[in-house]
Order: structure tokens, then C-alpha cells, then sequence
């Protein structure tokens, strides 16, 4: 056992221990444990102690006398047994409890495979994998949990080729081999300790024979595409041992352990990366831990589980992980940091295949020779020139463009996020930009979406700090614990992996909104539609985002949708809101487009524009959208509607039957059927009294009185019975003046259609002069003698004139009139009194003067 105890190295072996001080003792304790090492020589089948997290627990393996087979038996930390397993053959002596108390981790050899089983607490099995070598190429020294119980180290003794370690993780109820340490036969290379950090979860401790002490950091990042443009497939390599699961995620959204496709290498991967030059995105590369780099490319002639295949192989270096952070950054150049030549220095490397190149099926091949040309590497710098670093290490770091200054964001495993030197965040789960969007999930089961081109780094501070409002597009509530996977570029996809390791595909409405603004722009109104029609948008936008440009290319809306119930979706979603100030506000750097100020209603323009341009283009084809037109505008056109519904014969539109029927799912019978009186058709009337819930006897006698009614007089009675009473008084004008002349003064008297009874009748008439005198009576009640007056003495009726004049002071008329009439003088005089009299009582002193003079 070698202890590491401040100053002080301690070698025990059996009941003997020494101490060796400081660096004087150092070789003197490496002599003594190549002394003692024959001596404590690994004893494969020796009880091992594991103790639960809570320190509550432990559990010990032990041979079953009786067969051999080992068990396991579970103490309380007073020494009190808890529970004993059954037998288990083939269970070997690694054991590990897992941090969290759920399960215990040990290995079982079975006759065709070497496993890591996992048992509850009572000893028994709960769910296993299989490790990736076949019957006795290896043995299992130990079993390490990492202090969050996310990883499992696997330290093992390959029997060929040395001593390995293998890093695995859990997702979806499937165990990934993410990374595997090679350390090669060269025994001095060998690790003699192995051990996770107690306070840093992804942080693994080792000791080799050569007294060397190394130190892996890792972190959890995916790997995915990093195109911008419509070329990219979204592709995201999740490694599997000696396998790489790739998905594209523009195609189809397959959930793990599944995958599009699949990679199948020789050697465990441990390192992936995409080529970062732009149209070639969809190539990957692999970091195995044999040393080597192997390249794919995607061909388009073969089905995509096969368009990939293995062209280069460039053998690297030898230490486990001496390459890290591989990056691709063109076609025949790689970088990455390899170990300086000082134990806490890094270097960073340079990669350069000199190729001979192949082409074969869209597949290219390299040659083996690398070239390491001298890399320069600059400190990064604001636009001011001053030096910018993070102010802790970051596991994910990405670049982007904040208000025109290129920015780099990093997220530590902390959850703290950094634009530069100025942190962002504080609790953000993960990160991903796309385009000119930042997308983050967060601790508080938020998804934010910014634009990164209207802030600024205090502004993106601030937005991120908000609550963010009812109609903020930027936020969306996700499931806890949720992560970015990618973003498909130029879509509207996010799509995020739950905890459990599920996969959920969102579409975040900054992302909707920006993508249909710019469809909208660029006049692609089939492609806004159907997204809008999917994610359940408010329709109106396409007006709305630009109402002049709409009505501009009306045309070209209506060529690009092609379809009758996509333009009849589209009138019957119309409303009188602007949905770019209520419910899609536009983001602060757009333009706003102000609507048209015409007067008229915005539904009504929108429904007239797109009726005019149908029957200009095609009225047959358009013909059921030409009646939604009509029945959508403010003041329904349902007569105008039913006509056009009675007109339609023209070979190649939809039958009357179906056009009627149509109407029926816009408009209420009963509504449709009064409207249908209204055209005076019968024919009409029954097609639509047929479809109705009204009874024949109800409407059959009714139709039939109706029948026999002369055709102004059967209007007449349609429109009173519709209420229609100007239109019915034009009609009972036109049935014979004299014979029904007294009904159409009742109902004049009723309706008070006085204005419009005096024009359907001439002057010198008798009918126009009852009506007159009808008219100035409703003027005397409404307080209007004055103008009642008038109107008597224009139809020739002076003395009834006088009255009204006489009543309202109106003396000059009163006088005109007395003297057409004539009156005597003494009536005329005492007229004159009366008139001056009631002038007096209204204080017109003057009128009042002039009168009697």
C-alpha cells in the first residue's frame, strides 16, 4: 500500500510499514517497494471491503465454502449483519458501492463473457454490461465510482498488451465506454494507484511504477457539426467504445442508445471531432487509443449506413491521452495540445497529412506521412487590444459575434457562464450559438433563446438575469435537467436530451419567429405558411409582418400556396389585432412596417385583395376560397355569397352542392337560410331550407304563400319579413301606387323612411304630398316646426305652413305665407301681434320691432 500523507510517503506491506521523508526519500521508497512487491502480489480471490456513501454501510466479498462461488455480505457500520447475497459463480473480488447508495459494482466471469454486474443492497442482481474483450484477455483489478456516481472506472490488466483503464457512463439504460487509457507493456508506465477526486467528480488520480503522478480532467461536452448553412445535417457522434454512434438530426430524431448510423473502428475512440471548414461540415474524424486518426467523409452514391468508410490512419503518440482537444481545422490540417516537456506544461501540436489523394465514390484517402509544422499561438484580444482570458477554466468554450465583436463564451463545470472575462450566468446547464442566436438551458428549467446581434455583453448580463416577460419570445419552459444537443442551422429545431437520456425536439418560437421573418422578407410564403401551420402561429403574421409587400404580391402568395384550403385557412384565421405589437412584438433591431392607413378594416382589406386577384387569376378554381372572402369580411357578403353559390355552372368548378355545402360549415343555416330569402330565388331557398333543422311544414306554407304573391309585392314581403324595410318599401312603391299606397304609408310611419319614401314618388303626386304631410308631422313631434313648415308650404299646403311657422317664431316664413294665402288685413295684423308677442317672450327684442313696425 503506498500512502501519500503530507511531506511523508508511507510503504506498508503485511503488519510492516515504513516512512521515507520528502524527495530525499523518494528513491529509497521506490527500492523498497520493488522489494516488497513480490510479497503483495495481487491475490485475486482476497476479501475486499466496500463502504456506502453515507459511511452507513459496507460490503464485504467473501468464497462460499460449500461451493466455491464468492458472495456478498452487507454490515451496518456497528458490525451487525444487514443481508447475504446467494452464491454467484464466476463473481470476481472488485467491488465498489456506489456513491449515491443505490448499487454495488462488482465483475463476473461467464463461460462466453467478462461483465460488470451491478446488485442491490440485498444481494441481488440488478442489470449488468458486458466489458469489450473476450474470456481471459483480461483481468479486473478494480472498480471505481466517481464521487457523483456518473462514471465507472474499470482499472484492468490486459494480458498481451498490458495494463488499461476505461471510463463508463449511463444514458437511457445503456453503458457507454466514453474513454480508454492505454498505458502500454512498458511495466514502469504501469499505474500502481488509481483514484477518483473526492471533490472534483470528473477529475481521476493515478500513480505509475516510475514514481509519476498524473492527473486527467475531464468534462462532458457534445460533439456535433458545427455548420451554418443549410448543407450541415446536424450531425451529433456520441462515442461507444470502439464505435461511433452518428445521427443527423435534419434528416430524422433518433433517441439513444440508437443512432443513424453507425462507426466501426479498431481501436477504442476517445476523441471525436467534425471538420470545421465550411460545405464540409459533415465529416468526422476519430482519435482512437492506439494513437491514430481516422477520417470519413460522407459520400451521396450508397445508402448512408455505408457511405462511410475508413480512408487514413496516422499513427500519433504513445501515452494515453498525450493528444487531447483535437480540432479539425481544414481539409489537411488538425491541431490539438499534447503534454510539454515540463509535467505541468501543454503543447500545442499541428497536424498536416500530406496527401495523395484518391477519389473513389466521394471518398478521400491520405497517405500516412505527417508533417508538424511550428504552430503560432496569440493571445486572445478585445477590439481595444487588452488581453482577455477566462477567469476559471471553461470545459466548453464556443465563438460568436455580440453586437459585431467577436466574443468568446465558455461554461465551466460550475455552471458559470463567460463572454471573455465577464460572466454571463450563473446557472446555465448548457450552451450552443447558431447563426446569431445563443440558446442556453438553465437550473431553472428555462430555455433562453438571444439574439446575439442586438445586445450587448451587458445587455445579453441583463436579458439573462430577467424573468423575462407574458410575451417573451427568448423564453421557454424546458423538463429539469434539460441539455442542448444541437441546433439544426437555418431550421427552427433545438433539440435537447433529458436526464434519463431521452431525446425531445423543440422548436423555439425566437427561432420560429426569426426564420419566418426572414421567409416573409424573401417572399417564401409557402415555407412561413406550413411552419406556421405546424407550430400553431397566428396566421395573421403574414400580413401583419409587412402589409404593404403582402399586397403587393398578393399574386404570388395565392401561386405559391395552390391550394383552396390553405387560402381558406388563412381568410377564416383573420382578425382585426396586429399580432406584430400583441403577440409577436418585432425585436428591437428590426423595422417595423406600420399598417395601411386607409380606413377600411384590415380583414376587409385583406378579404377584398385576395377575392380580386382569385377572380382575376382563376374564379372556377378559386371559387370556394371566393366565398370564404365574402363571409369573412366584417359586414358578411352572404347574399352576394349565395348568388355566386346559384350561379356556379361553369365546367371545371365545384358543383352548387358543394359550394352550399361549404358555406353550411361557415355560416349558421337558420343565418344562411333568412339570407336566402333574400336573393328571391326558390330554388335557393329549398337547397338551403333542405339543410336546415327547420321542418318542411314550417317553411313550405310560408314558400308557398310567397309563390303566389305578385313578384314586386312577394319582395316586398321577403324584405319585411327579413327586416330589409328600405328595400321593402322600393318594392311596394313599384306593386301599384294607389292600391297599396296606404300600406307603404304604415310602414314609412313605422320605420320613419320619410327621406326615402319622398324620393320614390313624384312631386306633384297626391301619395307625395300625404307623405309630406305625414313627414312634417313626425318633424313637428321632434321639436323641427320650422322645417315642417317648409316642407308643407313646398307641397301646397299654406295654411298648415302658417301653423308650423307660426309655432316655431319663424315670423318671416309666417308673413310669406299669410300674404300667399291671403289673409285679411285684420288677421294678417293680429297675426303680427301674436308672432311679436312670443319673439318679446324669447328676448328678440329686434325681430320683435321690425315685425310691428
Amino acid at each position: 500500500i503506498v500512502c501519500f500523507a503530507g511531506k511523508f510517503i508511507t510503504v506498508g506491506w503485511g503488519k510492516k510499514e515504513t516512512q521515507f521523508h520528502g524527495s530525499e526519500g523518494k528513491q529509497a521508497a521506490q527500492k523498497k517497494i520493488q522489494e516488497v512487491q513480490p510479497a503483495v502480489a495481487w491475490d485475486d480471490r482476497r476479501p475486499r471491503v466496500t463502504w456506502r456513501g453515507d459511511g452507513q454501510l459496507f460490503a464485504v466479498s467473501a468464497i462460499c465454502p460449500q461451493t466455491g462461488a464468492m458472495k456478498i455480505r452487507v454490515w451496518n457500520r456497528e458490525g451487525v449483519l444487514q443481508a447475504t447475497s446467494e452464491p454467484i459463480n464466476g463473481l470476481e473480488q472488485a467491488l465498489c458501492w456506489k456513491p449515491s447508495g443505490s448499487l454495488i459494482a462488482s465483475t463476473q466471469h461467464h463461460p462466453n463473457k467478462h461483465s460488470v454486474v451491478f446488485m442491490e443492497k440485498n444481494g441481488l442482481l440488478h442489470g449488468d454490461f458486458t466489458l469489450p474483450f473476450s474470456k481471459d484477455q483480461a483481468k479486473v483489478k478494480e472498480l471505481l465510482w466517481n464521487s457523483d456516481s456518473t462514471v465507472l472506472a474499470v482499472w484492468l490488466e490486459d494480458m498481451a498488451a498490458g495494463e488499461d483503464g476505461q471510463l463508463w457512463t449511463v444514458g437511457n439504460y445503456h453503458w457507454y465506454l466514453k474513454q480508454s487509457l492505454d498505458f502500454g507493456r512498458d511495466p514502469q508506465k504501469a499505474p500502481v494507484c488509481v483514484c477518483w477526486d473526492p471533490e472534483r467528480p470528473l477529475q481521476l488520480h493515478a500513480v505509475s511504477r516510475s514514481w509519476t503522478s498524473i492527473t486527467y480532467d475531464w468534462g462532458w461536452m457534445t460533439e456535433r457539426s458545427p455548420g451554418l448553412d443549410a448543407t450541415d445535417n446536424a450531425n451529433v457522434a456520441v462515442i461507444d467504445g470502439e464505435k461511433i454512434l452518428v445521427t443527423s438530426f435534419r434528416q430524422c430524431v433518433v433517441p439513444p442508445p440508437m443512432s443513424s448510423f453507425e462507426l466501426q473502428l479498431t481501436s477504442p475512440v476517445n476523441q471525436v471531432t467534425f471538420l470545421c471548414r465550411p460545405q464540409g461540415t459533415n465529416q468526422v474524424a476519430a482519435f482512437t487509443a492506439n494513437g491514430q486518426i481516422s477520417i470519413y467523409s460522407q459520400g451521396r452514391l450508397t445508402k448512408l449506413a455505408e457511405c462511410f468508410v475508413l480512408p487514413s490512419k496516422m499513427t500519433l503518440l504513445d501515452d494515453p491521452l498525450a493528444l487531447r482537444q483535437l480540432l479539425w481545422l481544414e481539409d489537411e490540417l488538425f491541431v490539438g495540445v499534447s503534454s510539454g516537456l515540463l509535467p505541468t506544461s501543454s503543447t500545442l501540436q499541428m497536424l498536416r497529412p500530406v496527401q495523395d489523394v484518391t477519389e473513389t465514390l466521394g471518398v478521400r484517402s491520405a497517405s500516412k506521412s505527417i508533417h508538424h509544422p511550428e504552430p503560432s499561438v496569440e493571445d486572445w484580444r478585445d477590439s481595444s487590444g487588452c488581453r482577455i482570458n477566462f477567469p476559471v477554466p471553461c470545459v466548453q468554450t464556443a465563438l460568436c459575434s455580440i453586437s459585431g465583436e467577436e466574443c468568446l463564451l465558455g461554461l465551466t463545470d460550475r455552471s458559470h457562464l463567460y463572454a471573455g472575462d465577464t460572466e454571463l450566468a450563473s446557472n446555465v446547464c448548457s450552451f450552443a450559438v447558431c447563426n446569431d442566436f445563443l440558446l442556453i438551458t438553465t437550473h431553472s428549467h428555462t430555455c433562453r433563446c438571444l439574439h446575439l446581434g442586438t445586445l450587448t455583453v451587458k445587455g445579453l448580463q441583463a436579458s439573462l438575469a430577467s424573468d423575462g416577460s407574458q410575451n417573451d419570445e427568448t423564453l421557454r419552459r424546458v423538463e429539469r435537467g434539460s441539455r442542448i444537443v444541437t441546433v439544426v442551422p437555418q431550421d427552427t429545431r433545438v433539440i435537447l436530451q433529458m436526464p434519463r437520456g431521452n431525446l425531445e425536439t423543440v422548436h423555439h418560437r425566437a427561432l420560429v419567429l426569426a426564420q419566418l421573418r426572414t421567409w416573409l422578407d424573401s417572399l417564401r410564403f409557402r415555407d412561413a405558411f406550413e411552419c406556421m401551420r405546424k407550430l400553431r402561429i397566428n396566421l395573421n403574421l403574414i400580413y401583419d409582418h409587412s402589409p404593404k409587400v403582402f399586397l403587393e404580391k398578393i399574386q404570388t402568395f395565392i401561386t405559391q400556396l395552390n391550394s383552396i384550403n390553405h387560402i381558406n385557412l388563412v381568410l377564416t384565421e383573420l382578425k382585426e389585432e396586429d399580432t406584430t405589437s400583441s403577440m409577436y412584438p418585432h425585436p428591437e433591431s428590426s423595422s417595423i412596417q406600420q399598417q395601411p392607413s386607409s380606413g377600411q378594416k384590415k380583414v376587409d382589406v385583406v378579404c377584398d385583395a385576395l377575392r380580386n386577384a382569385m377572380e382575376s387569376m382563376d374564379p372556377n378554381k378559386f371559387s370556394l376560397s371566393i366565398l370564404t372572402a365574402h363571409v369573412k369580411k366584417t359586414v358578411p357578403e352572404l347574399e352576394i355569397a349565395l348568388q355566386k353559390v346559384h350561379e356556379l355552372r361553369a365546367p371545371g368548378a365545384v358543383s352548387a352542392e358543394e359550394a352550399l355545402k361549404y358555406l353550411l360549415f361557415l355560416v349558421n343555416v337558420n343565418d344562411l337560410y333568412e339570407h336566402s330569402l333574400g336573393t328571391y330565388d326558390f330554388d335557393l331557398v329549398l337547397m338551403v331550407a333542405e339543410k336546415s333543422q327547420k321542418d318542411p311544414k314550417e317553411y313550405l306554407p310560408f314558400l308557398n304563400m310567397l309563390k303566389s304573391l305578385e313578384p314586386n309585392y312577394q319582395r316586398y314581403t321577403i324584405d319585411k319579413h327579413l327586416k330589409r324595410y328600405k328595400k321593402a318599401l322600393l318594392h311596394l312603391s313599384k306593386c301599384g301606387q294607389s292600391e297599396h299606397f296606404g300600406e307603404a304609408l304604415q310602414l314609412v310611419k313605422e320605420q320613419k323612411l320619410y327621406s326615402e319614401a319622398l324620393k320614390l314618388y313624384a312631386t306633384d303626386s297626391v301619395h307625395y304630398k300625404a307623405l309630406s304631410c305625414a313627414y312634417a308631422e313626425h318633424l313637428v313631434e321632434q321639436q323641427q316646426a320650422e322645417q315642417a313648415g317648409l316642407l308643407l308650404w313646398r307641397c301646397g299646403e299654406p295654411v298648415c305652413a302658417l301653423q308650423a311657422f307660426a309655432g316655431s317664431s319663424s315670423w318671416r316664413n309666417a308673413i310669406c305665407v299669410a300674404q300667399q294665402i291671403p289673409l285679411p288685413p285684420d288677421q294678417l295684423a293680429l297675426l303680427a301681434r301674436d308672432l311679436a308677442e312670443k319673439l318679446t317672450e324669447q328676448r328678440r327684442y329686434a325681430d320683435a320691432a321690425l315685425l310691428l313696425d
